[in-house]
Formats: C-alpha cells, sequence, structure tokens
C-alpha cells in the first residue's frame, strides 16, 4: 500500500512540476511577444514620425524655390507691378507657414538654420540686399539648412551593415 502512495504522490509531484514549468514557460513566451511588439511599435512610431518631418521638409524646401523664384522675377521698378507684389507676399506667407510647420515636427536643432534661410529669402524677395546676386545672398543659409536637414533626417546606421566613410574625418 504504501508503494501505491508514493506512486500516486510521485505521479501527482510530476503533473504538478510540469504544469509550473508549461505556466513559467508561457509565461516567458508571452513577455516576449509583448516586449517584440512594444519594439514593433516604437520602430513605426519613429517611422511615421520620420515620414511626417521628411513631408514638412519637402514642403518647406517647395515654398523656398517658389520664393527663390519671385526674387528672382521682381521687376525693377518697385511699383510696377502690383499683381508681383500680391504673388509674391501669398509666397512669403506660405513660406513662413511652413517654416513654423518644420519648428512644430522636427527637432529643435533645424529652427535657426530654417529661420535664417527664410528670412535670406524674405530679404532676397523683397530686394533688402544691396546689390548682392540673390544666388550669393542665399548661398550660406541654404547650404547651413540643407545640412541640418539631412543630418536630422537621416536613419541612425548599423554601424556593422553601413561603415563610415573614411573619408569623413
Amino acid at each position: 500500500m504504501t508503494t501505491e502512495i508514493w506512486a500516486s504522490a510521485l505521479s501527482l509531484t510530476g503533473v504538478a512540476l510540469g504544469a509550473g514549468l508549461t505556466a513559467l514557460s508561457q509565461r516567458a513566451t508571452q513577455r516576449s511577444a509583448e516586449r517584440a511588439e512594444e519594439r514593433r511599435l516604437r520602430a513605426a512610431t519613429s517611422e511615421s514620425r520620420r515620414a511626417e518631418r521628411l513631408q514638412s521638409v519637402k514642403d518647406f524646401l517647395a515654398r523656398a524655390q517658389e520664393a527663390e523664384r519671385a526674387a528672382y522675377s521682381r521687376p525693377d521698378s518697385w511699383g510696377e507691378d502690383a499683381d508681383w507684389r500680391q504673388r509674391a507676399g501669398d509666397t512669403m506667407t506660405a513660406l513662413w507657414i511652413a517654416e513654423r510647420h518644420m519648428t512644430l515636427l522636427c527637432p529643435p536643432a533645424l529652427d535657426a538654420p530654417a529661420r535664417t534661410y527664410a528670412r535670406a529669402l524674405n530679404q532676397a524677395v523683397w530686394r533688402e540686399i544691396g546689390d548682392t546676386e540673390v544666388n550669393e545672398h542665399l548661398e550660406a543659409a541654404k547650404t547651413a539648412f540643407m545640412a541640418t536637414a539631412r543630418a536630422i533626417l537621416s536613419p541612425p546606421t548599423d554601424p556593422e551593415r553601413d561603415p563610415p566613410d573614411p573619408g569623413e574625418r
């Protein structure tokens, strides 16, 4: 009789131990799946934000190009073309709105270069640049903006997959 009790006790202990290990295994699997889902959501959110930032930079650049076009097409005599003044005013308004949109969406490092570039465009459109050529006046501000935007929008690289260019040091 004691053998039967021991056999039943050992059998019950085996069932309890198996159930416990199964529960631990399921919990570990569940936690792993939850962590993987959190990583996936973070990656999706990050990519969505990057796409939104990229679009705001594209919008700003489109408006900047319109402003540059307006600066080059400005009539020599200030008061002659009222239609040009209206179009230029509308263009500059759209540029300033796009600049503020970027301020809301992009990291603060892009604020100053975007504002500087927009001011340079504003000066070029309204001819507050004296005898300086438009492209010469805009070059430094445009270059600084593009370099900062490129750095902000570049996805982080995997050092093993994309080794740094030896010439970049």
